[in-house]
Parts: C-alpha cells; structure tokens; sequence
C-alpha cells in the first residue's frame, strides 16, 4: 500500500482543460496533468534533499492523499490565454524549493517561476545548481483551467 510519510520522489506536472463551470475545468486540468483522481495536500514550497525527481507521476492510487505544490489559473472570458507555471531549484546537497506561478503566456509564468527560485536562493545564500519547470497554458473558449504541480510520492 502507498504510505505519503514515505515520499522520496518528486514529478512536475501539468494540464490544461474546458469544463462546464470553473470547478469542472479545475477538475479536468488535474485529469490532464495526471493527478484528477487523488486528494491533494497543498504543502509549503519546500523540496527535501532525499527526494528525487522521476519524468511523471506514476499511477497513484485512487483517492490517495498526496502532497503537492500547485499553481492554477481558470477564467470564463472566451479569448482569453491563461497560464500557470511551477519549477524546482536545488542546492548542491539536494536540498531545494518550489515556486508557482500565472501569467498570460507560459513563457511569461515560466521567468517568474525562474526569477522566484533564483530570490529564494539568493537570500538562503545557497548555490542554485538545478533548475526544472513545467508549464500549462490554454485559450479560453468558455471556460478554462490550466495547472501546474509539483507532485510528491
């Protein structure tokens, strides 16, 4: 069975959806990034050392409760182009941090993810060695959601 006090793994995820209402898109961009299907425990932007980066998240069980840090954006403006973005920094020792961000493009929301780990860096005084982002960005037709996560299992 799955054990969340466990965690030595980390993915970063993303997804982008129409729904219905703003919950229904909401709903979809999880289905889409891959994480509809379990509880998510919003933690602080905090990345362990121990825990390791994998392409994608594998099959969580469902309705498990996994921690995540996510960003999401929706709107009901048809035309309107949405984005979210989340990225991981690490230290030398692995010891890293998650920031998220929206923006209008996902170019835009990926330097403000960028520019929010290099600060968190900058004032713990540590040495930025990696860098990884994911973004999301959609077209609203009539009503969108876009979200980005940095899932840990």
């Amino acid at each position: 069975m799955w054990d969340h006090t466990k965690v030595t793994r980390a993915a970063l995820v993303s997804g982008a959806a129409e729904g219905g209402t703003e919950l229904n898109a909401f709903d979809n961009a999880l289905l889409a990034a891959g994480i509809g299907d379990v509880n998510l425990v919003k933690v602080s932007s905090i990345l362990p050392p121990h825990v390791a980066f994998a392409d994608a998240a594998p099959e969580l069980p469902r309705g498990a409760f996994v921690p995540v840090v996510y960003a999401e954006r929706s709107s009901t403006t048809p035309g309107e182009t949405i984005a979210v973005a989340v990225g991981a920094g690490r230290a030398p020792d692995g010891f890293g941090v998650v920031m998220e961000a929206s923006g209008r493009t996902a170019a835009e929301a990926e330097a403000e993810v960028r520019a929010k780990i290099e600060e968190a860096f900058r004032v713990r005084s540590l040495e930025l060695t990696d860098v990884r982002i994911t973004a999301a960005e959609h077209r609203v037709e009539r009503c969108g959601c876009v979200v980005a996560a940095c899932v840990f299992f």
